[in-house]
């Protein structure tokens, strides 16, 4: 089997951890152990994430919103993978569903690195604040107007 789809069983693996919420096979058989994956946006789950620990962390974080991602195309290279998928989430009133995309570096049958695209950002940063905004600590007073 060559590289690019061994690349492909790999994310395909992925989104079967994601689906079925199984994040420890998730980071010991998919992920590097320092793995970066970056987050777009301006909200409070945006930014880069370092290691498989943080990573697992986000996925688990962002379970309360419910998110579900249903692939609608992959193709790969001998050492990236990109991913276009619907992915969608339901917090209360808040709600959103779009196209992502992602670019994956894949190093020794693992995810070594991801970016992450919205196809609206603006939308996910409104739905991100809506859901984690009050989770966040309160802006320190030297910070503030």
């Amino acid at each position: 089997m060559g590289e690019a789809n061994k690349n492909l069983e790999l994310i395909s693996r992925f989104f079967e951890c994601y689906g079925s919420g199984d994040l420890e096979t998730m980071k010991r058989d998919i992920l590097a152990e320092d793995v970066t994956w970056i987050i777009p946006g301006h909200h409070p789950l945006a930014g880069v994430k370092k290691g498989a620990d943080e990573i697992i962390q986000y996925f688990a974080t962002i379970a309360k919103a419910n998110f579900k991602a249903e692939v609608i195309s992959l193709s790969a290279s001998e050492h990236n993978v990109v991913d276009v998928h619907r992915g969608w989430g339901e917090y209360g009133e808040y709600k959103v569903d779009m196209n992502w995309v992602l670019v994956y570096t894949i190093e020794n049958g693992r995810i070594k690195s991801a970016q992450n695209f919205a196809a609206d950002q603006h939308v996910a940063d409104q739905f991100f604040w809506n859901v984690w905004g009050d989770d966040l600590k309160p802006v320190p007073e030297r910070l503030k107007g």
